[in-house]
């Protein structure tokens, strides 16, 4: 029988923190799904990325031509984007907005220091969709070829089980579910999630969604229940 990919935990104080260039911020980088194998040099180095935006004054963003984004508001009274004339306002709880990464964006903070979860990707590499969704009881991920789940666990926690190992995820945590034709995750408790579901768009072949995604120190759930 062959081997099953198991899923990636990245732990809430694990996340790589940066300063932006600006110094209007921090960037806790939470994965990067890479675009193609290690052996490719064409193309572009990475499908999807996933972020945490600690914003503490009024900045422009950077720009990202080719790239969508989305961002979903963790923390803090709100935050303001201003795009042109057009103006967007994530309040509590979870206000989002998706937008192009080419598009000149102004953050104006509301009511103080804010706290915003980020997700880019690549439209001709992949499908994102980011979805709040409440868990109360058992929800179950199903990840064939070319589809995987990221798991964030905006409060509360939850137990994630992968055939009979099983691990908690506290706030903060995120888990990437990666794609197998034979398994289903289990994750059941008491949370509030951000759910990211990446899909592979047609014709294109991205090496993080047809195997695990490159996370450096990230925990593995091992069978048995042991972490390896």
């Amino acid at each position: 029988m062959s081997e099953l990919p198991l899923p990636r935990i990245v732990r809430a104080h694990d996340c790589r923190r940066e300063r932006w260039r600006n110094g209007a911020g921090w960037t806790r980088e939470i994965l990067t799904v890479p675009a193609f194998s290690g052996d490719s040099m064409a193309g572009p180095d990475w499908a999807a990325r996933l972020s945490i935006a600690d914003i503490e004054v009024d900045a422009d963003y950077s720009l990202f031509p080719g790239v969508m984004r989305e961002q979903a508001l963790l923390s803090g009274e709100g935050l303001r984007l201003q795009a042109g004339e057009e103006v967007h306002e994530l309040l509590p709880p979870l206000g989002r907005w998706r937008f192009s990464g080419a598009l000149p964006v102004r953050a104006v903070l509301v009511g103080g220091r804010v706290e915003a979860f980020n997700l880019m990707w690549r439209p001709g590499l992949v499908d994102a969709r980011l979805l709040h969704r409440p868990l109360v009881g058992t929800m179950l991920f199903f990840c064939p070829p070319g589809l995987t789940w990221v798991v964030h666990v905006v409060a509360g926690s939850a137990r994630l089980a992968a055939g009979e190992a099983s691990l908690v995820l506290e706030r903060g945590d995120t888990a990437l579910l990666a794609p197998c034709a034979d398994r289903r995750f289990m994750l059941d408790g008491g949370a509030d999630l951000l759910l990211v579901r990446l899909q592979a768009q047609d014709g294109a072949s991205v090496a993080g969604l047809d195997e695990r995604a490159n996370l450096p120190d990230a925990d593995v759930i091992a069978r048995g229940g042991d972490a390896a």
